[in-house]
C-alpha cells in the first residue's frame, strides 16, 4: 500500500507547485521516503519535486500514456516509498480539450483512488470560499476532496473569516499559508525557470516552501489522509516487462505499454534524481551495449525518466552530456537523444561550442540514429535566432510571439529509427518558436489536431520534431532506436 495525496486547485495560479513542493520537502525532512509525481506533460515542476525529495519527478499523463498505465507508472515511481505526493495540472476538472475529463487531475485522482487536497487562492475572497469549495467537492462524487489548504491569506482576521465560512462546508481546513515572496519561483515564456538554470536559488526556494508548509499546515492530518487511500490494484510498471511484449516500431495507440505493468526480471539499475540512468545500469539481453548519449544541462532539461530506463532495458549504455559545456560527445556514442528545453535562452553559448556542434553534425551524417524533440529540433537546425546551430537540418528557427500548446494525435509518416511509418501515438506540443524548413527531408508526423498537417523532419537516421512523446506508451520505440545503434 502506498500512502498518497493529490494536490489540486480550482484553477492555475493558485499555488499548487508551491504547496506540493513544500509538502514533499517537509515530509522528506521528517525522514519519509517521498515519491514525487506531476499530472500531465509538464517537465519543469518535476525538477523542483526532485530537488525536494531526492527522487526523479515522474509524470502521470492519461492522454499520452493511456488510462491503463497511470496506476502502474505511479506504482513504479512510488516503489519503496512511504508517501507519494501528486501535483495536479490546471484546475481540478480541466483536461484535454474537447475530451471530457481525459487527462484531468480529477481523472488521475480517481484512477489512483487518491484523496485530493484543494489549494485555494483566498486572496480576494472570504465567505465565498465555502461556495467555491462546496462546488468542487460535490461536482463529481467519485472525487474525494479530503481537505483544503488556503493560500495567500492576508491577516489573522482574514483567516478567521475563511475558517468560519468553511466550517459549514464539511471540508476540513488542513493548512493556511500567508503571502510569502520568498517561496515564489520566477517564470518566463514557457512557465517556471527550471532548477538546472538556478540551482542555488531553487534550493533556497524549496527550503522556504518547506518551512512555510511546516508552519502553516497540519502535517499529521495530511499524512493520515494520505494513509486512508486504499491499496493499489495494479502492479508496478517496469521497463523490462514493457519491452518483453513490445515489438520494435509496432503501430499502437496511447494505451500501448499497459502490458508492462508487471515487474520485470532483468533488474535494471535505477535513475538518479535527474532521471537519467547511470552508466553501467541494468541490461536486458546479450551482446554489446551501444552508447546512447542523452543531452542534459541547463539548455535541455525536458525529459521523462522512463525514456532512459527503457533505453537501458533495451540494451543501451545511457550517458548524459551537456551541450553547453562538453566539447565532444561521450566516447563511443552510437545514438543521440536530444529532448526539450530552452535552447533559445542559450543560443549564443550553444553556438559558441563549435566543436560539439561539429561532432553532432558528423554523427548525424554517419547515419547514426538521432531522436530530437522540440529543443533538440532547434539545436539540429541550421540556425536559431540567427545563431549557427548544428546544421543537421536544412531549416532555420526563430522565436515567435505565438504560443503553440496542446495534445496531439500523431501518425508516423516516414520510417525512422524512432518509428515505422504508420505507427500511431499521442504527444504534446509546447513552444514559442517556429522553424522555416528547406528541402531534402521527409516529414516526421502527420497530426490530426487542432488541424491536419505534417510536422517534423526525417533525414537519414535523424528524427526531429516539435512533438514531445512518452515512450512508456510505446516502448518499442526504445528497442527500435537501440537496434539502429548496433553496428
Amino acid at each position: 500500500m502506498v500512502a498518497r495525496l493529490v494536490i489540486a486547485a480550482p484553477s492555475s495560479g493558485a499555488g499548487k507547485t508551491t504547496v506540493a513542493t513544500g509538502l514533499m520537502a517537509a515530509f522528506a525532512g521528517r525522514g519519509l521516503a517521498v515519491s514525487p509525481h506531476k499530472v500531465g506533460p509538464d517537465y519543469i515542476d518535476p525538477g523542483y519535486h526532485a530537488l525536494a525529495t531526492g527522487r526523479p519527478g515522474r509524470n502521470l499523463d492519461a492522454f499520452m500514456c493511456g488510462t491503463d498505465l497511470v496506476e502502474p507508472l505511479f506504482a513504479h515511481g512510488a516503489r519503496g516509498c512511504d508517501l507519494a505526493v501528486v501535483e495536479g495540472v490546471m484546475g481540478l476538472y480541466d483536461g484535454a480539450a474537447d475530451q471530457g475529463e481525459l487527462a484531468s487531475t480529477a481523472q488521475v485522482a480517481k484512477l489512483l483512488r487518491a484523496p485530493v487536497v484543494l489549494v485555494v487562492d483566498a486572496s480576494s475572497q472570504s465567505r465565498s470560499v465555502a461556495a467555491l469549495v462546496h462546488g468542487f467537492a460535490s461536482w463529481d462524487p467519485e472525487v474525494r476532496i479530503g481537505g483544503v489548504i488556503l493560500n495567500k491569506v492576508a491577516t489573522d482576521r482574514h483567516e478567521h473569516l475563511l475558517r468560519e465560512a468553511l466550517g459549514e462546508s464539511g471540508v476540513p481546513v488542513l493548512g493556511v499559508l500567508r503571502r510569502a515572496p520568498a517561496v515564489s519561483t520566477p517564470s518566463r515564456h514557457l512557465g517556471l525557470v527550471p532548477v538546472a538554470e538556478r540551482r542555488a536559488e531553487a534550493v533556497d526556494a524549496v527550503r522556504a516552501q518547506a518551512e512555510q508548509v511546516r508552519e502553516g499546515c497540519d502535517l499529521d492530518a495530511l499524512l493520515a489522509l494520505a494513509r486512508s487511500a486504499p491499496p493499489l490494484r495494479a502492479g508496478a510498471w517496469s521497463a523490462e516487462a514493457a519491452l518483453a511484449d513490445a515489438p520494435s516500431g509496432a503501430a499502437a495507440g496511447a494505451s500501448a505499454g499497459a502490458s508492462g505493468a508487471a515487474a520485470g526480471a532483468c533488474g535494471a539499475g535505477g535513475p538518479g534524481a535527474s532521471g537519467l540512468v547511470r552508466p553501467g545500469a541494468g541490461v536486458c539481453g546479450a551482446g554489446e551495449r551501444p552508447v546512447v548519449a542523452v543531452a542534459g544541462g541547463a539548455a535541455f532539461t525536458f525529459s521523462y525518466a522512463e525514456h532512459a530506463e527503457l533505453l537501458a532495458a533495451a540494451g543501451a549504455e545511457v550517458v548524459a552530456f551537456d551541450p553547453l559545456r562538453d566539447e565532444k560527445l561521450p566516447e563511443g556514442t552510437r545514438g543521440l537523444v536530444i529532448g526539450g528545453g530552452f535552447p533559445e535562452v542559450y543560443a549564443p553559448e550553444l553556438s559558441a561550442n563549435e566543436a560539439l556542434r561539429d561532432a553532432v553534425a558528423a554523427l548525424a551524417r554517419s547515419g547514426a540514429p538521432v531522436a530530437a524533440e522540440c529543443a533538440g529540433l532547434l539545436y539540429l537546425a541550421r540556425s536559431l535566432d540567427g545563431k549557427p546551430m548544428c546544421g543537421v537540418l536544412d531549416a532555420d528557427a526563430r522565436m515567435s510571439e505565438r504560443l503553440t500548446l496542446g495534445y496531439r494525435d500523431a501518425v508516423a509518416v516516414s520510417d525512422s529509427p524512432v518509428s515505422a511509418a504508420g505507427t500511431r501515438l499521442r504527444g504534446h506540443e509546447f513552444h514559442r518558436t517556429v522553424i522555416d524548413p528547406g528541402a531534402g527531408a521527409d516529414p516526421a508526423w502527420g497530426l490530426r489536431q487542432p488541424e491536419r498537417r505534417v510536422e517534423g523532419f526525417v533525414v537519414g537516421g535523424v528524427h526531429a520534431s516539435y512533438v514531445h512523446t512518452h515512450w512508456a506508451a510505446l516502448p518499442g520505440v526504445a528497442r527500435r532506436f537501440v537496434e539502429h545503434c548496433r553496428p
